[in-house]
C-alpha cells in the first residue's frame, strides 16, 4: 500500500506543471500586459509556484496573495488595469488561520484566468488558483 501511495504522489507531482511568475504575462507594447501563451495553455490545469504568502488582512480565510518577493503590505489592486504582474490569488478547499511570515512556499491549485471579483471580499484577481494546498520551500 505504502508503494501505491507514493507512486500516486509521484504521479501527481509530474502532471503538475512548474511555473515562474516571469511567465505570467508578457508586455504587448500599447495594448499593455497580456497572458502568456504558456499561462492560457495551463489554464485549466494542475500548476505548481514558488513565491511568498503576502501579510493577510484578516488572520482567517480561505484564500492568501501569493508574491514572487516578500511584501509588507497586501498588494490587492482596485482595478484590473493596474494589477501587479508578480502576484496571485490561491483559493484553500477550507479556512485557515495565517501568520505572517516571509517564508517561501510551493503553492499547487488548479490554475484560473479572467477578471475576477470575490463576492465575500469584493478583491480582485485576474490569475488565480483554485483547490490550492502549499508546503514550505525547500531552502535550495
Amino acid at each position: 500500500i505504502f508503494f501505491i501511495a507514493a507512486f500516486l504522489s509521484l504521479a501527481t507531482l509530474a502532471a503538475q506543471v512548474e511555473l515562474d511568475f516571469g511567465e505570467l504575462y508578457e508586455n504587448r507594447g500599447i495594448q499593455g500586459l497580456s497572458y502568456s501563451a504558456k499561462l492560457q495553455s495551463l489554464a485549466g490545469k494542475s500548476v505548481r509556484l514558488r513565491g511568498c504568502i503576502a501579510p493577510p488582512l484578516k488572520a482567517e480565510g480561505n484564500f492568501f496573495v501569493l508574491t514572487r518577493e516578500p511584501v509588507a503590505l497586501c498588494p490587492f489592486c482596485d482595478s484590473d488595469k493596474d494589477w501587479p504582474q508578480d502576484i496571485l490569488v490561491a483559493y484553500l478547499d477550507q479556512r485557515r488561520t495565517f501568520l505572517h511570515n516571509p517564508d517561501r512556499v510551493i503553492v499547487t491549485g488548479v490554475l484560473e484566468l479572467g477578471s475576477y471579483v470575490d463576492p465575500a471580499t469584493g478583491f480582485l484577481s485576474r490569475v488565480r488558483l483554485r483547490q490550492s494546498s502549499y508546503d514550505r520551500a525547500p531552502l535550495f
